[in-house]
């Protein structure tokens, strides 16, 4: 088991996109509540660690400073960034908070009083340099990356997107930059949200080869997911060796969730969750910060990054099972998957010795 760190904050509550809105702030109470039920708050090597907001020098290290203007004006007039990204002064108060608990991840780890960290509710992966969107503000992924390439010298970041969604702005923020690997799985953009994160994909420049994208059919299951993910996630892990893995995703990959049709069930999710803690043993010392936020589904939310805490701390067994039994998975997700690994495989030939 290893010393984990879990950053939380009751006010991440007040991220709260209103009633109607899929995003809820009653997501983290009843997340913590799911903890505390079973007994992962008392594990001697889970530590809770409290955040301090981030500060403007933060975000600046990523966001434009008209973009960051812009939303602290948003915020005091109490006017949204878009249709479905409202901003209000609780609303920034929680979004600086949740970057700010990325940043205390990342610090905990580098300063040794843990081995990794679960920045609770984070993985704001639609916000760009100089755009919002998608209930994101701003990006708490490209923050902590750049906090730590400034503070502690880190020169190799590995970014494993696993939400069911593309995470557009993280890879427009590094698309032209090598010393960040990303990897997205996610569902077929044709089919979702926000329509873009096709396999072509790969970066440009000098990040040529580092923007990798694993787009999966509708109703894709958990041994097709997993298949994937080992054979694209861990063996460019293996070859580029970054010095942490930072991974974001929450529950909407479940075959439940409202908003996506990827079909994980929670054992998948624990099972995800140890196929990259066993990879940052090999590749990083065990290294990772994990943000577990998405989720739209209240009933399946909080087994989901229960499944993903427990996979993080290093348990070898999980017992929670799933209230419905999932669909079973159609012939053709594992044909279409197949050949995406192939012509994936083929565009990163040039880039990656491993697919040679």
């Amino acid at each position: 088991m290893f010393k984990t760190g879990l950053v939380f904050h009751e006010k991440y509550g007040q991220y709260d996109l209103g009633i109607e809105h899929p995003y809820r702030g009653d997501r983290f109470a009843n997340a913590i509540k799911f903890f505390k039920d079973h007994g992962l708050l008392e594990l001697s090597n889970v530590r809770l660690l409290k955040p301090v907001p981030a500060s403007r020098e933060d975000l600046l290290r990523v966001h434009d400073e008209d973009y960051v203007d812009l939303i602290f004006r948003l915020a005091e007039e109490n006017k949204p960034y878009d249709v479905e990204t409202p901003v209000s002064p609780s609303i920034l108060e929680a979004a600086l908070l949740i970057v700010g608990g990325a940043l205390e991840a990342g610090k905990n780890i580098y300063d040794g009083k843990v081995l990794r960290a679960v920045a609770l509710g984070g993985g704001y992966h639609h916000a760009g340099r100089n755009y919002g969107g998608g209930f994101c503000l701003f990006n708490d992924v490209a923050v902590l990356i750049e906090y730590l390439r400034e503070k502690y010298g880190i020169k190799r970041f590995l970014v494993l997107d696993h939400d069911v969604h593309f995470g557009n702005g993280t890879s427009d923020i590094y698309y032209e930059d090598s010393s960040v690997l990303f990897i997205s799985l996610h569902q077929d953009p044709k089919t979702i949200y926000p329509g873009t994160g096709f396999v072509e994909q790969v970066g440009k420049g000098e990040g040529e080869g580092f923007n990798i994208n694993v787009p999966l059919p509708p109703g894709t299951g958990d041994i097709t997911y997993l298949r994937a993910l080992k054979e694209i996630f861990v063996p460019l892990a293996l070859e580029f060796k970054p010095e942490i893995i930072v991974s974001n995703g929450g529950s909407d990959p479940h075959f439940a969730d409202l908003l996506g049709n990827l079909a994980l069930t929670v054992k998948g999710f624990f099972k995800l969750s140890r196929v990259i803690g066993e990879t940052a043993e090999k590749v990083c010392y065990g290294k990772w910060v994990l943000m577990p936020g998405s989720g739209y589904n209240p009933r399946v939310l909080p087994a989901c990054w229960y499944a993903l805490l427990v996979g993080a701390v290093g348990a070898n067994d999980f017992n929670i099972e799933d209230e419905h039994a999932p669909p079973v998975e159609p012939e053709y997700c594992r044909r279409a998957v197949n050949n995406t690994l192939r012509k994936l495989k083929r565009l990163l030939k040039p880039y990656w010795s491993c697919f040679r």
